[in-house]
């Protein structure tokens, strides 16, 4: 059989009109949305109508540390969804929206893979329903309303030199990471340094999926801090009176996505914040409606479990009350043999010694799971040809110590019908108790919550602030912002903030150079290492490989 990438799988499968999905997730027509046949917003309105609904189960997929081998994280969260379905469950997915800047740059698409995918696929990794234009040109209103309040006489007292305010962009382009901008002369603004972030960074795309609805979005888009007075006050978009418009270019997009798997499941798909630099979770709106349609409710955080479901379970459930009854842990054997020292083009040999060397990476987020954060998991082991019977009995055996059970998935060659087994234990895990809880208490100082974080979840010896970073926890604490969550701006290649220390490392200690409080998304971000908020493009960018014909149809799109 001729082997069939991602796109040329989806571009091949009949989809189903819109309104058929949205009848078959109990959504009526009178409040859908339609933008074209197979893509869809959920009215406002609908919310009000699932309140007295019961809530269905949640389960959070998550992975090992991301190595250039793959996990399939994604993939695993469409295919399990499917396979609930086809053992009589009824289950609606929740999941981000693809960032511009990975479709164009090194991971290609992010609609799940070969027979696990949401779909029309080129529309989700693309413009979508623009989304993510409205979050930027939010963000960009603020930024000019920033600018021209300083020209137009600066009644706030916003020192030029303070601004923390940046612009945005939903691309990767390491150019605009530090610019000057306001040259030219005394009627093209005042000369100051500022930057870009791509567009999934924006403090706007975390305030959109961790606000309740309108009303609430004003009130955190009102509490965002642009910069700071000479005296250290604050000054927020409130203040500069552009909370109103803000809101205006963002009330379509606060409308959770309804689309579809390749079997028809439904999926909403909403928000995109980064897991490394941002909180990694889609919106709270769409994954509440989820747990209202359905029995069960899929969602994902990005990355591996130590960035995406540690705030997803530190941040995002404590913003919404949400908790889940069981976790899916993805890898993959090649991944494992990657974090013990192997090569990726020596991947497909059997090598049991790089495989339990690599071993502790997976281990040790389990642990997390279960010990820290008290809740049931499974390890779903995304299986390739090439993973001989000896590599999955290690793999089985090492989880088994833990009393974790591996569940074999072959959801990328099979659809749901690859991860009936992943499923019937994620039911039998659904309806064990949990003692779910957090990494630590909102009443401990900033420099305590980020040491929780780096001893119970990165395993490391502690954490140092540099001078920086220990007087703005000092100002930060001063302006009575200790009481918010921490969200660790971190590599995602690595439990430690050194990208090049794979596994499960020992002896290492977390350094915090930049804290910066994101009062409308309401947490503080605690910038690692040498983590960036505008990624750059590779030698060798996926754009190069993306093309469309004469008729419209798209190619190269992972």
């Amino acid at each position: 059989m001729s082997f069939k990438s991602d796109i040329d799988i989806a571009q091949s499968t009949p989809l189903r009109p819109i309104g058929d999905i949205a009848d078959s997730a109990g959504i009526p027509a009178d409040y859908l949305e339609p933008y074209g046949k197979y893509k869809a917003k959920i009215a406002n309105e609908f919310r009000g109508v699932l309140e007295a609904k019961p809530d269905g189960k949640l389960i959070l997929v998550t992975a090992i540390t991301p190595t250039p081998a793959g996990e399939g994280k994604t993939t695993t969260t469409v295919g399990l969804a499917d396979a609930l379905r086809k053992i009589g469950k009824k289950s609606i997915i929740a999941l981000r929206e693809p960032s511009l800047g990975p479709v164009f740059g090194v991971k290609g698409g992010a609609a799940g893979g070969g027979y696990a995918q949401v779909v029309p696929m080129e529309d989700i990794n693309l413009h979508f329903t623009g989304d993510f234009h409205a979050v930027g040109a939010a963000n960009n209103l603020l930024a000019a309303m920033l600018d021209n309040h300083i020209y137009q006489g600066n009644t706030a007292g916003l020192d030029p030199r303070r601004v923390t305010w940046r612009r945005a962009v939903d691309m990767n382009d390491r150019q605009l990471r530090f610019i000057v901008d306001g040259l030219g002369g005394r009627v093209n603004g005042v000369p100051r340094e500022d930057g870009f972030d791509i567009t999934v960074a924006s403090e706007i795309m975390a305030v959109l999926c961790l606000a309740a609805d309108i009303d609430d979005l004003k009130a955190r888009l009102a509490r965002i801090i642009v910069g700071y007075t000479r005296e250290e006050k604050p000054v927020t978009a409130g203040m500069l009176k552009a909370v109103g418009a803000m809101a205006a270019l963002l009330k379509d997009a606060l409308k959770p996505n309804l689309v579809q798997t390749l079997e028809g499941t439904p999926a909403f798909i909403h928000g995109g914040p980064f897991a490394n630099i941002a909180h990694g979770c889609n919106s709270v709106i769409a994954t509440k409606m989820a747990l209202k349609l359905g029995d069960y409710a899929v969602t994902e955080a990005g990355f591996g479990a130590d960035l995406g479901a540690e705030k997803f379970l530190d941040i995002k459930c404590r913003v919404s009350g949400l908790k889940p009854a069981a976790v899916v842990i993805v890898a993959t054997v090649r991944a494992l043999k990657h974090h013990g020292g192997v090569a990726k083009a020596d991947l497909a040999d059997e090598n049991l010694d790089a495989l339990a060397r690599g071993l502790p990476n997976l281990l040790q987020h389990v642990e997390n799971i279960t010990g820290v954060f008290g809740l049931p998991a499974v390890v779903a082991l995304n299986r390739f040809p090439t993973d001989s019977d000896a590599e999955l009995a290690l793999v089985a055996e090492r989880c088994r110590e833990l009393n974790v059970t591996v569940a074999l998935s072959e959801v990328w060659g099979r659809g749901g019908a690859g991860g009936v087994e992943l499923a019937e234990e994620v039911v039998r895990l659904c309806e064990m108790p949990n003692t779910f809880t957090q990494a630590y208490p909102l009443d401990i100082p900033i420099h305590e919550k980020l040491d929780a974080v780096a001893r119970k979840v990165y395993h490391a010896d502690g954490v140092d602030l540099t001078a920086d970073a220990a007087k703005q926890c000092a100002q930060l604490t001063a302006l009575g912002f200790d009481t918010l969550p921490v969200c660790m701006a971190k590599t995602q290649y690595s439990f430690s903030d050194n990208a090049a220390l794979t596994g499960a490392p020992k002896d290492f200690r977390i350094t915090v150079r930049n804290l910066k409080v994101s009062a409308g998304a309401g947490f503080i971000v605690a910038l690692t290492g040498d983590i960036m908020t505008m990624p750059g493009l590779p030698k060798v960018p996926a754009a190069e490989k993306i093309d469309v014909a004469s008729d419209g149809t798209i190619s190269g799109l992972f």
